[in-house]
């Protein structure tokens, strides 16, 4: 094992060189939610415009996440073009992923439109859908801009340009508060529109995100001295069937892996700080995917199939590290952690005991994240989907609720379920992962 890790020391500086910027990416788009939430919970009805806000961003990041997986081929076929040196072939990359993402916009939006006519027909009560419907239709006018981020970021990252994408959420972080005080109170002369404000700000924060990027796609470009864009500015519609073909799987694999969860929470809402944690956690390794995408695709593109190997090793050896670190943080301190979220004792001890299950699957987390992402490198995006599929839908969720309901172990019963089928994907995915450089090599 010390002669594996030893073998591997070269990879892990421009691994990590990558990564961390992607992490405090995710961070920064995590703490978006919570900003907004923290800012509407200040409304006179606090109750009622936090469900409002949440449910609406929840059944909007349902469709739209969906449409930005769509893209995550990207990953792939960038990253090879830029390790073979074919920038032309980069830039026809990027022009079909926005192609995708204008065509995909319409279609998104509608299906954005229509919730809450679906949540009506669902009995859910008006109360929390009459102030959450101008609220989703602020944030659907977004969904470009959004899109747009998407593609640009996949680009800029596959060509090693991330500092950009870091600088994007973390200053979007401090317009979308700003946002939020100026248009849900009503300041600087705007009129006070409460959680429609929040909308209209995530709106905004996202057309300045997409901004920020073009800027960079610009700069970084006009610094080059590549040819002209003249030849990649063409839509081909083998190449968007590409992305498609990729990216699909990908975006299933999204939705199984979020559905799963979600069911759980609606199996049995009492997870206490479990789902903020895990999350927290989870933003650390969803970074170092992206990286090992990007690192073995350039590798791949190269030629260079042991290189390849090294990267994905790497990137998969420190997701591992992370989360067996969070892992052990969570079972040293669980009742601490817990205390955090509330003080009635009775969240702290379910708090707590869900916890220490938590930690038994961050080390198993880890190896699915990464490995998800060492795989899309390689152009394999069917195999995470079908384990996650697998895994969660037919042996986790179904052995949680036997659990929970049928021998009466209530959150714990479904906390385990969810950690074995999580524990099923990371052995699968890494097997995958060994097997598929084994074929290719």
């Amino acid at each position: 094992m010390l002669a594996f890790l030893k073998a591997l020391r070269p990879e892990f500086r421009p691994t990590i060189g990558l990564a961390l910027p992607l992490v405090i990416a995710e961070v920064g788009w995590m703490t978006m939610g919570i900003v907004d939430t923290i800012m509407v919970g200040r409304l006179p009805n606090s109750a009622v415009a936090i469900g409002a806000t949440g449910l609406g961003q929840s059944l909007y990041n349902s469709v739209v996440i969906f449409g930005g997986g769509l893209l995550l081929g990207m990953d792939t076929l960038v990253s090879h073009a830029y390790g073979r040196e074919d920038h032309r072939d980069a830039r026809q990359w990027l022009v079909n992923g926005l192609c995708v993402a204008f065509l995909l916009t319409p279609i998104l939006m509608l299906g954005v439109s229509s919730w809450p006519a679906l949540m009506q027909l669902f009995g859910i009560s008006p109360e929390l859908v009459d102030p959450m419907r101008p609220f989703l239709r602020a944030l659907n006018w977004g969904t470009l801009p959004l899109l747009t981020y998407f593609a640009l970021r996949r680009y800029l990252q596959a060509i090693n340009v991330v500092y950009p994408i870091m600088f994007a959420l973390i200053s979007v972080n401090v317009a979308n508060a700003v946002g939020d005080w100026v248009l849900i109170y009503g300041h600087w002369g705007f009129r006070a529109m409460g959680i429609t404000g929040s909308g209209w700000s995530t709106c905004l924060s996202r057309i300045y995100m997409a901004l920020v990027l073009a800027i960079t796609l610009v700069h970084v470009e006009s610094k080059s001295r590549l040819p002209t864009w003249a030849g990649a500015m063409r839509i081909e519609f083998q190449r968007v069937i590409a992305l498609l073909r990729l990216g699909a799987p990908a975006a299933t694999q999204i939705l199984f892996e979020i559905g799963a969860f979600s069911a759980a929470t609606a199996f049995c809402a009492k997870l206490g700080p479990v789902p903020f944690c895990a999350a927290f956690t989870f933003m650390v390794p969803l970074g170092i995917s992206s990286a090992a995408a990007v690192r073995v695709g350039q590798q791949l593109g190269r030629g260079d199939r042991a290189g390849a190997m090294r990267a994905g090793w790497s990137a998969i050896a420190l997701g591992v590290a992370f989360m067996a670190s969070s892992g052990l943080v969570f079972i040293s301190i669980p009742k601490i952690i817990a205390r955090l979220f509330s003080p009635d004792p009775n969240v702290i001890r379910v708090g707590a005991s869900l916890l220490l299950v938590a930690a038994a699957f961050q080390l198993f987390d880890g190896v699915q994240t990464v490995a998800t992402g060492a795989l899309r490198g390689t152009g394999d995006t069917q195999t995470p989907m079908l384990a996650n599929l697998v895994a969660y839908w037919f042996l986790g969720l179904p052995l949680g609720c036997v659990l929970c309901f049928s021998l009466g172990w209530g959150a714990l019963g479904i906390w385990i379920g969810l950690c074995v089928g999580l524990m099923i994907i990371g052995t699968a995915l890494l097997i995958a992962w060994h097997r598929r450089l084994l074929a290719e090599g």
